[in-house]
């Protein structure tokens, strides 16, 4: 296997881990392949245990820097910051992982597999989860899973940490009926939408483990699925990683999809297809389905056998490894925690700015009022599979921070999250008074609206009260808009600050609110990196990962998984905010796009260089964006196909190249042949996708080419249809 250094050493390692496989008795090799897998004193195997976390920091095991979640880094559409980010969790897992060896500590959370990042494709915006993904659009997702997974593994003689992609394959809610559902996908949307991120994530950045979902596809529990696992993943993508289970899912084969009839046949049904580690405990009975023949032992042999070739390429069988001298001292250091404010303030998405609302100016201001359940939430910076930090500050606390004794700022909670009321025995409604009071008092209101954890995460999650984690519906929940049109109509110049995971309704905040900040779940930093946004520290350079609908009644039916009509490339109505979208306090424009010829085939590659300059007062950043619209019917809108951020101090100018093969133009039928077609390609360069709606919004438009094919070729074929 090509690649770094500890790939390179795959086969040493793998017959290193076969002889050590040969000397374990049957129990002992049904035992290594459960997510706490014992030690094996006599064989100098110590205990290790395979579940830990680190979605947007490390998780779940004590303090460690706390980053924005994953659909805000996301926003961020930085690759090179995903991969800083990366950098600096893998070091702390590095850190952490230390310390607890020193203390005998293989506890769970303990280990360096971590079971991140989560490509599923964020498809409706109902999904409690949405916000552990990249978004919705496949090139986005690919090319920041790529820098994440390979800044978590490293470069060096053993690998760092061990990154997982999740969930394979196609899972996106409901989440209510994740253990029963089908995801019923055509070929097409599979090989489209569902597959690539997980192709790069294996193919390009040799991601080291992947896990299976809870659902079924088409017609396959996705844990057993001979499909996904055999076929796509072991012999068209040539994976030589380890597969694990998602947790207790291969106990739904028998109870819930009703596949199977008993706990033997579900974990035959999961080992013979290439499921090699078990979240959970099930696989127990292994044993008896070796003894019964279900499972040749050799297959039970080559899932130990990947799973100790993951442990030695992570150095856990060497005296010395180029990790060991990282301290437990890095862990939350000053450094990270300003690194992680910067991040914060990347995320930060401008949706609307009338009138040059903001930035706020310090010294043209006495008096400040905040308002909303989101104002001093903590629980509204972390989302979920969260660590710990040492320090959250919230919204109300970033602002009381940065105004110092200059400003007085009142603050009301305004109302509960989702109920009519904060006090138990209060009437409905029961802050109005002091909403009304915090306006009257201020030269202008922030209002903090929007969600947390406990409205949308993953079905089980303790708090989660709204229809197993996802989202009933669209709009703020409970009274927020009640209190929103309150603030209103006081008169007060008002900025809304949304902190939530996904996509929300705020049509009404649209039409009357001037200024709209979204902050998704923006870290433990949050706070800090909002308030100097606000008052123009920095400019807003975040861009939407998802589309903002007007409602839910445009979108198919949530256990649909044809994307028909879904997100920015197949939808039918303009959108209230469109993926890709987001404004700035200075103004970086594309001013020439230059192109090196104009017609594209299977044997040649483009190279478009666009001129990029900062025509505004200030300094910030950008996000080109490349969309590629195929001038055929029922080709997709547009789709994302380069992307460049670029740094620029006013009246800078500079150059990004984009270079494009012929897959970047290719488009799949459905028989899953990507194919190129006889046609025209407009090609479009700018700072949002090409929309109508983007246009309106942003008041500019990408610069447009369009490049021609002279025949229609075939580019690929998956050889599992063959």
């Amino acid at each position: 296997m090509s690649g770094t250094p500890f790939n390179k050493k795959r086969e040493q390692f793998l017959e290193q881990a076969k002889k050590l496989v040969e000397q374990m008795t049957l129990e002992e090799k049904v035992f290594q392949t459960l997510h706490s897998a014992p030690a094996i004193e006599r064989l100098g195997i110590k205990s290790y245990n395979w579940w830990n976390e680190a979605l947007h920091g490390v998780a779940r095991a004590g303090v460690a820097t706390l980053f924005p979640q994953a659909i805000g880094l996301a926003a961020s559409f930085d690759e090179d910051l995903l991969e800083e980010v990366a950098d600096v969790i893998s070091t702390e897992g590095r850190a952490k992982f230390n310390m607890q060896q020193k203390y005998n500590d293989t506890d769970i959370y303990k280990g360096l597999t971590f079971w991140a990042p989560n490509v599923n494709i964020f498809r409706d915006p109902r999904w409690g989860r949405g916000h552990e993904t990249y978004g919705e659009d496949p090139f986005l997702t690919s090319r920041l899973a790529v820098k994440f997974i390979k800044a978590m593994q490293g470069d060096g003689e053993f690998m760092k940490t061990a990154a997982c992609a999740k969930h394979f394959a196609v899972h996106s809610g409901p989440e209510d009926i994740r253990h029963s559902f089908d995801a019923i996908a055509s070929i097409q949307d599979m090989h489209e939408t569902y597959l690539p991120a997980f192709r790069a994530c294996v193919e390009e950045a040799q991601v080291e483990a992947v896990m299976g979902a809870y659902n079924r596809t088409n017609g396959e529990p996705c844990c057993g699925s001979k499909t996904l696992l055999q076929d796509i993943l072991r012999t068209e993508w040539n994976f030589k990683g380890h597969v694990v289970s998602d947790c207790w899912a291969i106990k739904d084969f028998h109870e819930h999809h009703k596949v199977t009839n008993s706990p033997v046949e579900s974990v035959a049904l999961a080992m013979n297809n290439g499921c090699d580690l078990n979240c959970g405990n099930i696989f127990i009975y292994l044993k008896k389905a070796v003894e019964d023949g279900l499972v040749e032992e050799s297959r039970l042999d080559e899932a130990v056998v990947n799973l100790f070739v993951t442990r030695m390429k992570l150095g856990l069988f060497e005296k010395e490894t180029e990790f060991d001298h990282i301290d437990f001292e890095v862990v939350d250091n000053k450094d990270y925690c300003n690194f992680n404010k910067e991040v914060s303030k990347k995320t930060i998405v401008l949706l609307k700015n009338e009138n040059h609302l903001l930035p706020l100016q310090k010294d043209k201001l006495k008096t400040i009022g905040v308002i909303g359940p989101n104002a001093n939430n903590r629980r509204a910076l972390v989302g979920n599979y969260e660590g710990t930090a040492s320090e959250y500050v919230t919204v109300l606390e970033g602002i009381k921070e940065y105004v110092g004794e200059d400003i007085r700022v009142f603050y009301s909670e305004g109302c509960h999250m989702h109920k009519e009321r904060v006090g138990g025995l209060g009437l409905r409604n029961d802050r109005l008074a002091e909403i009304k009071a915090v306006c009257e008092k201020s030269d202008v209101v922030i209002a903090c609206m929007g969600l947390d954890s406990g409205l949308e995460g993953e079905e089980g999650d303790q708090g989660n009260e709204f229809a197993s984690g996802d989202k009933a519906s669209l709009k703020l929940p409970g009274i927020q808009e009640e209190v929103l049109k309150a603030i209103y109509e006081s008169g007060k110049p008002t900025v809304l600050i949304l902190l939530s995971g996904s996509a929300l309704a705020i049509n009404f905040a649209d039409e009357h609110i001037p200024a709209i900040i979204q902050g998704w779940y923006p870290g433990a930093q949050g706070g800090n990196a909002i308030a100097e946004v606000l008052f123009g520290e920095a400019s807003p350079e975040g861009k939407l990962p998802v589309t903002f609908y007007k409602s839910t009644e445009e979108l198919p039916e949530f256990t649909d998984y044809s994307m028909s009509n879904r997100t920015y490339r197949y939808m039918k109505e303009e959108a209230l905010y469109p993926f890709g979208y987001g404004l700035s306090y200075t103004d970086i424009n594309v001013t020439k796009v230059m192109v090196d010829q104009q017609e594209i085939s299977k044997d040649n590659t483009l190279v478009f260089t666009a001129t990029i300059k900062n025509e505004g007062q200030m300094a910030g950043a950008e996000a080109i964006q490349l969309y590629i619209k195929c001038e055929k019917e029922d080709a997709p809108n547009f789709s994302l196909k380069g992307l460049k951020k670029v740094h620029l101090q006013p009246n800078e100018e500079t150059q990004v190249v984009f270079t494009l093969d012929a897959t970047a133009f290719g488009l799949y039928d459905e028989e899953a042949y990507l194919k190129l077609y006889k046609g025209n390609y407009q090609v479009y360069i700018g700072t949002s996708q090409p929309d109508q709606r983007s246009m309106k919004l942003t008041g500019k438009k990408p610069i447009s080419t369009i490049v021609k094919c002279l025949n229609d070729e075939v580019l690929y074929h998956p050889s599992i249809y063959e």
